[in-house]
């Protein structure tokens, strides 16, 4: 055999074997680890809102993102209802902050939040809460989110 037909042959075989990584990747290695995602609507409009539901999850929250979509968000989901502080540190983007108490209702909402880096000021809501919605800015705005709405979570089809 010569050394051009074995390079042949070893290319040949590594081209295969990236070819099944690659599918064995992107069929299902990837959808395990997407995140769960919830659909949370507001008056008439909807998101797809991917959970927080763990501290290492709510710590990350959103940070070095480059940029979220105008229906996506971030729902972060606390095991007992509080006065959840948030802040901007290592935020490309900046949000609207939507609290939202047991009873599935509005009660605090901070707008355009912007990213900080070093000395960031602490987002306190005015009062407890059980999640806490983040999404782009100008969504509450835009959509006239007030406190007092009524707030629904559906699985995400």
């Amino acid at each position: 055999m010569t050394i051009n037909r074995l390079l042949k042959i070893t290319l040949i075989i590594s081209v295969a074997i990236l070819f099944n990584f690659n599918l064995l990747f992107f069929t299902i290695i990837i959808p395990v680890l997407a995140k769960e995602a919830i659909q949370v609507c507001i008056k008439n409009v909807c998101v797809q809102a991917e959970i927080a539901d763990s501290d290492s999850l709510r710590q990350r929250g959103l940070m070095f993102r480059e940029k979220l979509m105008t229906l996506e968000a971030m729902l972060f989901v606390f095991k007992t209802e509080a006065m959840h502080i948030f802040w901007m540190k290592n935020m490309n983007i900046p949000l609207d902050i939507i609290w939202i108490n047991r009873n599935k209702t509005v009660v605090d909402i901070k707008t355009q939040c912007q990213p900080c880096k070093d000395s960031c000021p602490q987002l306190i809501p005015s009062r407890r809460s059980l999640y806490v919605l983040e999404v782009s800015a100008g969504f509450v705005e835009k959509n006239k989110i007030q406190i007092g709405d009524k707030v629904e979570f559906n699985p995400f089809p």
